[in-house]
This record gives structure tokens, sequence and C-alpha cells, in this order.
């Protein structure tokens, strides 16, 4: 569940990336966090084939492995929130330092 999780989210951002990309303001902050999930979506597909050649499922549906995806994809919220908090904060301070 936590591969699905991680690749749902990946494809959200870089569908935003994309549209930030297509309106001219590519964001950092944004293609950091995609780079991030798609990572970890390489990952989990790894750790699901190795499971898979243990004899065990591809992929594990358990309200664990749901909560662990849950907290990865938290996780990876919380590093968007702050690298965008600092780039707009950058951002603010660019513009202000221009207008004085």
């Amino acid at each position: 569940m936590c591969e699905l999780m991680t690749i749902a989210a990946a494809i959200a951002f870089t569908v935003g990336f994309f549209a930030a990309k297509r309106r001219n303001a590519p964001s950092g902050a944004l293609f950091t966090t995609m780079m991030m999930f798609w990572g970890a979506a390489l990952m989990w597909a790894v750790d699901c084939v190795a499971n898979a050649m243990d004899g065990e499922g591809l992929l594990d549906l358990s309200g664990k492995d749901a909560k662990l995806g849950a907290i990865v994809v938290a996780a990876g919220v919380a590093v968007f929130a702050v690298l965008f908090a600092i780039e707009r904060c950058r951002y603010c301070r660019r513009a202000q330092s221009l207008t004085t």
C-alpha cells in the first residue's frame, strides 16, 4: 500500500511541477519534493520485487503498510511545506530589496 500511496503522491507533485512550469513559475520546492517521492517509489518498487522473490505477495495491502504509506506521504508534504516557505521568504526579501 505504501508503494501505491507514494506513486500517487509522486504523480500529484509531478503534475503540479509541470503545471507551474507551464505558467512560467517553476518551483524548486515542487521539483525537490517530486524527485523525493519518485526516489521513494523506486525504493518501494525494489522492496516489492525482493518480497516477491522471497515468495511473498507483490503488494502488501495491510493496515500497517497503509499507515507507513501515510507517514511517508505526510513527511513528504511537510518537507514541501518547509521548502515552499523558505522559497517564498527568499522571494519576498528579493522583491522587497528591489522596491527600496
